[in-house]
């Protein structure tokens, strides 16, 4: 009998296995897998030029934080109080508004099927964090879409510095007060 004809000395319910080697490729592949694998995790992985990679994601990841400190769930309130006196981020925000806004709350503010913006008469939330979080997020029930996923956080916090700003004017038709009213 040859190597390949060795049957193995038990028996099950009548039938006998040989004992053959496995092909020498199908060896060689699985080794070779192995040793691949460990080279491959020393080069790419933690431990090797991968390690560099993490570094530098987490840098830029921290300078990316602390150049957008407002992109990061909270509304710094007294940062967007303070974008609301900037002349040019109030021109950039009266932008966005005339293309996103004005089709709803009116050219100047005064609501259309949006509610009128220029009153102290708010329905989510009247002070500039809420308004933001409106602005953001939207009003599913009320139609108002979530501008937060269609413009960037400065565009957003343009947008809502010029809502802001809009307080006390007066606009040519004004829509009735909706909502409580909020002291400013």
């Amino acid at each position: 009998m040859s190597d390949q004809d060795r049957l193995i000395e038990h028996e099950y319910d009548g039938i006998q296995e040989f004992d053959n080697p496995m092909p020498r490729w199908w060896v060689t592949t699985f080794w070779g897998t192995i040793i691949f694998s460990g080279l491959y995790l020393l080069n790419v992985g933690p431990i090797g030029a991968g390690a560099g990679r993490i570094a530098q994601y987490e840098a830029d990841m921290a300078a990316w934080r602390e150049a957008h400190p407002t992109d990061q769930g909270t509304v710094d309130s007294e940062a967007l109080l303070a974008l609301a006196g900037d002349h040019e981020v109030l021109e950039e925000g009266k932008e966005i508004f005339a293309r996103n806004c004005a089709a709803c709350h009116g050219p100047d503010g005064g609501g259309v099927i949006g509610p009128n913006l220029t009153d102290n008469a708010w329905i989510h939330g009247g002070t500039i964090a809420e308004i933001h979080a409106v602005v953001s997020e939207g009003v599913l029930a009320k139609g108002m879409p979530a501008w937060g996923r269609q413009l960037t956080p400065a565009q957003v916090n343009a947008a809502v510095a010029y809502v802001w700003s809009l307080q006390g004017t007066t606009p040519a038709n004004p829509k009735a007060a909706e909502g409580a009213v909020v002291a400013q």
